[in-house]
């Protein structure tokens, strides 16, 4: 089977990001989301993305206006069914995502393939509640996704061979490097990179240094181009809280203890740049350590 046509469930910042990627590719993408300011403001910000490239010469504007006719919107998820690919790209959280492949399950076609952008959580679990573990695997890119060029593919305990070279053909196409990940919990990128994110808060909660002295030591004494508080605000602060306690769960080890402080400031709604608060504050439009 070619794979021609991709849903993409979630038009949040990596659901837009990786519509967009895939519509520049030349797949014809049908981008769902449960609200349709998501999805207008989604697109919008591929219109302003692939106007970027415009200005850069590196897109003509007519070839801007054919990738931005090959992305459609809808609210009905049912739609996304008959496609070639499905990817969901919804919150890290296990019970909606759970909650989205059952709603497609009545709607899918016999040949559909499933993935996940999931970042941390079992693709064998997931994979277990739908009609076609097969025909399921996980597609994690990384953010901002028409930027980074790494994919991490990670296979469930059932996914078939045709899957995953069909998966990886669909990387190569997209002009992304791919990565091969077993399925353990937050799989190669984020088991390295939350838990520096989690030990950054620690060092924080402990007094050890400020907001500004944690991430300007990265920076300048590790040449990380953003500081771990710095990059867990632009992740989200949610999303690396979650990772860090679907490692704690799946490990059963204490090194991956959430750090307190970041766990009270996701309960503050305090969840980086998307809120206007996080380790930093943004609502001045110059960010500011919070501490």
């Amino acid at each position: 089977m070619t794979i021609h046509s991709v849903g993409v469930v979630g038009a949040g910042q990596m659901g837009n990001g990786i519509a967009q990627v895939f519509a520049q590719a030349g797949y014809d993408v049908l981008l769902n989301d449960i609200n349709q300011t998501s999805l207008d403001d989604a697109l919008t910000r591929i219109d302003r993305n692939l106007e970027r490239q415009v200005a850069k010469q590196a897109l003509s504007p007519d070839e801007k206006s054919a990738i931005m006719g090959r992305v459609k919107t809808t609210l009905d998820l049912a739609e996304l069914g008959p496609l070639d690919l499905i990817v969901e790209a919804a919150s890290e959280r296990e019970d909606i995502k759970n909650a989205i492949f059952a709603a497609l399950a009545p709607h899918l076609g016999a040949h559909t393939i499933l993935t996940t952008n999931t970042s941390s959580i079992s693709i064998t679990r997931l994979a277990s509640l739908t009609d076609r573990p097969e025909r399921f695997m996980g597609i994690h890119f990384m953010n901002p996704v028409p930027v980074m060029k790494l994919v991490e593919l990670i296979r469930g305990l059932a996914t078939n061979e045709d899957t995953f070279s069909q998966i990886r053909q669909v990387v190569d196409r997209l002009g992304k490097v791919p990565t091969i990940s077993e399925d353990f919990p937050a799989f190669i990128v984020n088991r390295v990179l939350v838990p520096m994110i989690n030990e950054a808060a620690y060092v924080l909660y402990e007094g050890i240094g400020s907001v500004s002295s944690i991430d300007s030591s990265m920076k300048l004494g590790a040449n990380h181009p953003m500081g771990p508080l710095e990059l867990g605000d632009f992740i989200g602060l949610d999303t690396c809280l979650a990772i860090m306690n679907v490692l704690h769960r799946g490990l059963s080890d204490s090194k991956y203890r959430p750090c307190p402080l970041l766990v009270k400031y996701v309960e503050a709604g305090w969840l980086g740049r998307k809120s206007g608060r996080g380790f930093y504050d943004y609502r001045s439009g110059v960010p500011v350590p919070t501490r």
